[in-house]
C-alpha cells in the first residue's frame, strides 16, 4: 500500500507539489500523468525519501517515511527514468550486489528468473556502457524487483524499449500488480498507461485535477463522451488542444 496525505514540496518559493493526497493499494496500478513540470517525478522523489517533503504524510506498507524510514524503503522500489549504473559492474554483478545489500534469500534462483524474465541472458556479463538504453532500463528494474518490493515505482519504464521489450515490461508490470504490489507508473505515454493502469492521477502545475478510474473521470466530464480515451481526458482537463502540436 502507498498513501499519501497532504503531500507538498517547495523549493524556496516556488511550489512543486501542492497539497498532494492519493492511496494506492495492494494489486492496484495507478498512472500518474500531466504535462512537463507538472511534478511528477519530484512526487515519486518525495514518496521514495530521495528528497524531503516540505509538508505531509508517505505511508508504505503502513510505515511511515518520515518516523521509520528504513522499514518503508525496504518495502518499496523506485526505477527512475535515468538509468544509473555502475560502470565497472557486469549485468549479473549488479544483481549479485543489489542481492547482498538486501540480504535476498534463494538469490541465485531469483536472480536467473528475473534474467530470463526482462531478456537480460545474452548480456549477462556486459559491461553498462556495452548495452543499449532499453537493456539498461531493464537492468535498473530488475535490480528493483530483487528483493520483492510491495511498493513500486516507475518512472517512465518504457523507454528506449522496442515493441517485445515494451510487451515483456507490461506483463512484467501487471504480473507484480496480480501479485499484491501496490503500483505508480508515470509515463507520456498515455494508452500504454491507459492499458495498464486501474486508476489515473493526473497532475497540473504540481496540483492533483482529477483522480479515479477512467469511467469514474468520464462520467465527471459530461462534456466528453462515456468511453472517452485518455489522452482525450488528458487535453480536456489539463486545457491543452490535442490540436496543437506544441501542446504534446
Amino acid at each position: 500500500m502507498i498513501e499519501v496525505n497532504g503531500l507538498t514540496k517547495i523549493y524556496g518559493t516556488y511550489p512543486a507539489v501542492t497539497d498532494l493526497s492519493f492511496r494506492v493499494e495492494p494489486g492496484e496500478v495507478m498512472g500518474l500523468v500531466g504535462p512537463n513540470g507538472a511534478g511528477k517525478t519530484t512526487t515519486l522523489r518525495c514518496i521514495t525519501g530521495i528528497i524531503p517533503s516540505t509538508r505531509g504524510e508517505v505511508r508504505i506498507c503502513e510505515f511511515a517515511l518520515r518516523n521509520n524510514p528504513l522499514a518503508a524503503k525496504r518495502r518499496l522500489s523506485f526505477m527512475p527514468d535515468e538509468p544509473r549504473l555502475f560502470d565497472y559492474l557486469t549485468v549479473m554483478e549488479h544483481l549479485q550486489f543489489i542481492t547482498r545489500i538486501y540480504g535476498v534469500e534463494n538469490w541465485e534462483e531469483k536472480v536467473h528468473s528475473l534474467v530470463d524474465e526482462l531478456d537480460l541472458g545474452e548480456k549477462k556479463d556486459s559491461l553498462p556502457a556495452e548495452l543499449s538504453r532499453g537493456m539498461k532500463q531493464k537492468l535498473v528494474i530488475a535490480c528493483g524487483l530483487l528483493h520483492s518490493p510491495k511498493a513500486l515505482l516507475f518512472d517512465e519504464p518504457l523507454t528506449g524499449l522496442d515493441p517485445i521489450g515494451i510487451r515483456h515490461m507490461k506483463s512484467t508490470i501487471l504480473k507484480r500488480a496480480a501479485e499484491g504490489a501496490a503500483i505508480i507508473v508515470s509515463s507520456h505515454l498515455l494508452h500504454l498507461v491507459e492499458e495498464l493502469c486501474d486508476r489515473i492521477l493526473i497532475l497540473k502545475e504540481g496540483k492533483k485535477i482529477i483522480h479515479g478510474s477512467l469511467e469514474e473521470i468520464s462520467r465527471s466530464l459530461p462534456e466528453l463522451r462515456g468511453d472517452a480515451s485518455l489522452e482525450e481526458i488528458f487535453f480536456r482537463v489539463t486545457g491543452h488542444s490535442g490540436n496543437d502540436p506544441s501542446a504534446r
